[in-house]
């Protein structure tokens, strides 16, 4: 694959490089906790098929948004995410994306991600 296929491909998946530099400067000042748990619904998100680099820029700018507001407001990880934070991925994503296939692992790296960061909101895993 040629530098300008990877390119296109990196755009395509994460938006123009500008946007997603600034997003992840925006998730990296957040509290741990909701950081883990920002980069753990971003890992899982990756696995969808892209409608389009500005679409995702769009959906990370927007998770990026939430987390900020709930960290300013106190708001404790499983109140954003719920019960399931697959499904609640899931969802999110629909609203940027047609889905793709994600493997059986990847939710339980997720499911394991968030309740990792709840633990360190001082919650208790349910």
């Amino acid at each position: 694959m040629s530098d300008v296929e990877k390119s296109g491909l990196i755009s395509k998946v994460i938006g123009p490089k500008k946007r997603w530099r600034a997003y992840k400067a925006r998730v990296k000042e957040l509290p741990a906790n909701h950081r883990a748990a920002v980069e753990a619904i971003e890992r899982y998100a990756m696995h969808f098929v892209p409608t389009d680099g500005d679409s995702n820029a769009s959906m990370f700018e927007d998770l990026a948004d939430l987390f900020e507001q709930a960290a300013a407001n106190g708001t404790p990880i499983r109140e954003i995410v719920g019960e399931d934070p697959v499904d609640f991925v899931e969802t999110f994503v629909q609203n940027y994306s047609e889905g793709g296939y994600v493997p059986p692992r990847a939710r339980k790296q997720l499911t394991d991600a968030i309740a990792r960061a709840e633990e360190d909101d001082g919650q208790a895993p349910r």
